[in-house]
């Protein structure tokens, strides 16, 4: 019986502890976001796409983002006012090319290289001859 008992307090006990989840602490870094194109946009080949994305870091400011397409690094921009700033909007332009889906990411860095989550954005480029 005395086994029994200690076994349940065992129990209750692990029950307790697991009731308890730590929160993370909110994470220190930039924030990227794209604005433009819409999600899932189409586009012909052969048309201009623009991409407008908003970074911010309300800490050390941003310095720097960076547009990669189908991952491989397509362009980047920097605050021209200074060389950081706590809200940076930069438009980008990309010719549609290449039919089929294509994978957008934006990264916006601190000046000391702190990174942003990746945004991620999906462009589907039809023929250009389609209706």
């Amino acid at each position: 019986m005395a086994l029994l008992a200690a076994g349940v307090a065992l129990s209750a006990a692990g029950c307790n502890l697991s009731a308890v989840t730590p929160t993370p602490a909110p994470r220190d870094a930039p924030t990227i976001r794209f604005q433009l194109p819409a999600p899932d946009a189409t586009f012909r080949e052969g048309e201009e796409v623009e991409i407008l994305l908003v970074a911010q870091d309300e800490g050390a400011g941003v310095a720097r983002v960076e547009l990669l397409v189908d991952d491989l690094l397509h362009q980047q921009g920097e605050p021209v006012a200074s060389a950081a700033v706590p809200v940076f909007t930069v438009t980008m332009n990309w010719l549609a090319q290449g039919i089929g889906l294509h994978a957008f990411s934006a990264i916006a860095f601190r000046a000391d290289g702190t990174a942003s989550d990746p945004a991620h954005l999906r462009i589907l480029v039809a023929p250009s001859g389609s209706p």
